[in-house]
């Protein structure tokens, strides 16, 4: 039988985590919901609670099959990895990850393009532990070790940034922080471990906020974090001691979204670089923020680090304010108006990342919009999109 790493990372997203002994002979595994693990004795469960077999029941908040079989396919996914931990949301899994890592009196070197709710928990939370954190140009490459203090022990990564997508040099910040001892947390939400393997390029850390491709569907909040074998045991005591997890629900309808990831995420490739391409041409478009265009800082990255494109990116209109791009968005008929991304459908929305930037102030020639690119048809996208930017632009100069 061959192993995980023989296959082929489509074939695993389809064939990990689901051990005969979890399906029951099905093709997926059920949801077992659980609270109380009952025992045939006393001896039965002190011998439980002296073990710690991540695939053994215990209690509810251990997990059961369900949550362990999306853990297991989401490790297969990272060559090299010696476990994955669930959570309820992504934010849930970032500031997990943090706290595994860092300590009072700690110091965290956090890239400038990072989420929004990344900044705010350490501006807000770990500031309140006495962990100070400084923010640094995601293009810096290696020289992020002029940033490296005594008090340094972990540098957090986004790439591509989120509203931005500057691509970071993940290979050579890896080195730097693995030569000085530091430990690398990577958000790879954005590309997911089919486009960017992150442990297998030395990350110690991989955190996805699943709720995007994985779940795929829009109807689930879930969070991951894989690691390195080093990384794993104070994770899980982190996480253990905080209480948190994954409802089984939650996880199976995760498990159900990954098993077509793999396809949905080459079209939500295919299609977002097909208009990306085009808004490229358009006059009212300024520039567009795609990686794999030459345009986006750290392209040349993107084509040497990622396996393709994904579906999400911003383009900056020529000019005009608020009221201009809001009649752009307004009108759209196949694009929806809100948060997140990674679902089936087509989102649109207006960012601002200079309000969120400490380092790095990149300026453009207009208001940005960022577009999350569904499994819709691409002519009929790129159709609605030409009637919104003659709206930009009626507004603009009207």
């Amino acid at each position: 039988m061959s192993s995980p790493a023989d296959k082929q990372p489509a074939t695993r997203v389809v064939q990990a985590g689901r051990r005969k002994e979890w399906t029951g002979g099905i093709v997926n595994p059920p949801v077992w919901r659980a609270s109380t693990i009952l025992y045939d004795s006393v001896a039965d469960l002190r011998a439980a609670g002296s073990r710690d077999d991540p695939h053994r029941l215990f209690y509810g908040r251990r997990g059961t099959p369900t949550q362990w079989s999306l853990a297991e396919a989401l490790t297969e996914l990272e060559p090299g990895a010696a476990g994955t931990y669930l959570y309820s949301s992504g934010v849930t899994a970032i500031t997990a990850a943090l706290l595994s890592v860092l300590s009072p009196g700690d110091e965290l070197l956090l890239v400038d393009s990072a989420y929004d709710p990344t900044r705010n928990f350490a501006n807000g939370f770990l500031q309140r532990m006495g962990i100070t954190t400084r923010f640094y140009d995601p293009l810096i490459g290696g020289g992020i070790a002029d940033l490296i203090g005594e008090r340094t022990r972990a540098i957090f990564l986004e790439s591509p940034g989120s509203l931005t997508f500057e691509v970071q040099d993940v290979p050579a910040i890896v080195a730097v922080a693995r030569a000085r001892g530091i430990v690398t947390l990577l958000d790879n939400t954005w590309a997911t471990p089919l486009l960017f393997p992150a442990i297998a390029r030395g990350v110690d850390m991989t955190i996805l906020a699943a709720t995007k491709y994985v779940v795929g569907h829009s109807d689930v909040m879930l969070g991951s974090v894989t690691t390195t074998p080093e990384r794993w045991a104070p994770l899980v005591e982190t996480s253990r001691a905080l209480g948190l997890m994954v409802s089984p629900d939650d996880a199976w309808l995760g498990a159900r979204g990954l098993r077509t990831m793999a396809l949905r995420l080459r079209q939500h490739g295919e299609s977002a670089l097909a208009i990306a391409r085009w808004l490229g041409e358009q006059p009212e478009v300024a520039t567009v923020l795609h990686p794999a265009l030459p345009a986006c800082p750290g392209h040349d990255l993107f084509v040497r680090d990622f396996e393709g494109p994904a579906g999400l990116f911003a383009f900056a209109l020529q000019g005009g304010g608020e009221a201009a791009r809001a009649a752009l968005i307004d009108g759209l008929d196949h694009f929806g108006i809100g948060y997140s991304w990674g679902g089936y459908e087509s989102l649109a929305l207006p960012i601002d990342p200079q309000r969120f930037r400490s380092v790095t102030r990149p300026q453009f020639a207009g208001p940005l919009v960022r577009l999350q690119i569904g499994l819709e048809d691409t002519a009929d996208l790129i159709d609605d999109l030409a009637h919104g930017l003659a709206r930009f632009r009626a507004a603009r100069d009207g």
